[in-house]
């Protein structure tokens, strides 16, 4: 019950947040509850900063430690790790500038015309793959939200879309956008839709 009562606080806040920070204990280790907070964050399309607290008492190194929370958080790939301790206050300046960069991303509008021709390009450089004698064609994007920022592709079939081509062009915008931190949803629509 009081694990119920736990998972059911950190959902409610959440909802109510605006950036959610995870915060690692570099002493006890990634745990099992990170990971589902971590999931609850993502869900709700919430910005997010993973902070390792207490590293003064680590015995890894920072490279290490950090290739250790890639490897068990791989679906928060494109949110920035700050390593600090709160107790001795060591490398604490390193946390706020990172909380207000990923809500500003969160909150970042994309021009349509620089989106949808990073998108062409994307699409000369790798055709989507074909099923059944048909091709995805992308007509036209535009992003139509913030919080996390939405993109809406109008296509010619929804239905070609495949998840690693979706995982493509989302790592596209990404790479072409600073979206540091911050979820981004991918919607497909049917041409007149």
């Amino acid at each position: 019950n009081i694990e119920k009562y736990s998972v059911l606080r950190s959902m409610k806040a959440i909802e109510r947040s605006n950036v959610c920070v995870l915060v690692i204990n570099a002493e006890e280790g990634i745990i099992e509850h990170d990971k589902h907070i971590a999931s609850y964050a993502l869900e709700a399309g919430k910005p997010i900063v993973i902070v390792v607290n207490k590293w003064d008492l680590a015995t890894e190194e920072i490279k290490e430690f950090k290739q250790r929370v890639r490897n068990n958080f791989q679906f928060l790939s494109y949110v920035p790790i700050v390593f600090l301790s709160a107790k001795t206050k060591k490398r604490i300046h390193t946390l706020m500038p990172e909380i207000e960069k990923v809500y500003d991303n969160s909150k970042k509008e994309i021009k349509t015309s620089i989106l949808n021709n990073v998108i062409r390009d994307a699409v000369m450089l790798n055709q989507p793959p074909s099923y059944k004698g048909q091709r995805l064609k992308i007509y036209f994007v535009s992003q139509n939200g913030i919080m996390p920022p939405k993109f809406v592709f109008n296509v010619n079939s929804k239905k070609l879309i495949h998840f690693s081509y979706e995982r493509y062009l989302e790592n596209k915008i990404r790479e072409n956008f600073d979206l540091e931190g911050t979820p981004i949803i991918l919607e497909f629509k049917n041409k007149g839709e």
